[in-house]
């Protein structure tokens, strides 16, 4: 039996801040904005070369962020380095013996790791 993680629900406490931050400083690819009724609204993003999404407002404000979700990169200075362009505060890199890591966290407190493995 297959199984996939394809979809990630993150607390979002204002969708547009949130897109604008995953799209225009992280980079992420917008795949959904749809708004099917009863004031939903479900925008769906996908990191680069991810086969899994995040979907953004899962759980409304009173939802806890989700912690440590990982982006796993060939090159954790390069990213830093492209997501600080950006404006993304990300940490310092730490290797922690082989494994190289970076944090940041969006506005809502929804916290990531850069991940370089070897």
């Amino acid at each position: 039996m297959d199984m996939r993680l394809e979809l990630v629900p993150l607390r979002s406490t204002d969708i547009d801040r949130s897109r604008a931050f995953y799209v225009e400083q992280v980079g992420f690819g917008l795949d959904h904005d749809v708004e099917p009724g009863n004031g939903m609204r479900i925008v769906q993003l996908t990191p680069p070369g991810s086969a899994c999404s995040v979907v953004l407002g899962v759980g409304g404000p009173e939802a806890a962020p989700v912690a440590g979700l990982h982006l796993v990169v060939d090159d954790v200075h390069a990213a830093c380095a492209e997501l600080r362009e950006r404006g993304v505060d990300v940490t310092d890199v730490e290797d922690m013996g082989g494994v190289r890591y970076a944090r940041f966290s969006d506005p809502d407190g929804n916290s990531w790791a850069l991940q370089q493995l070897g």
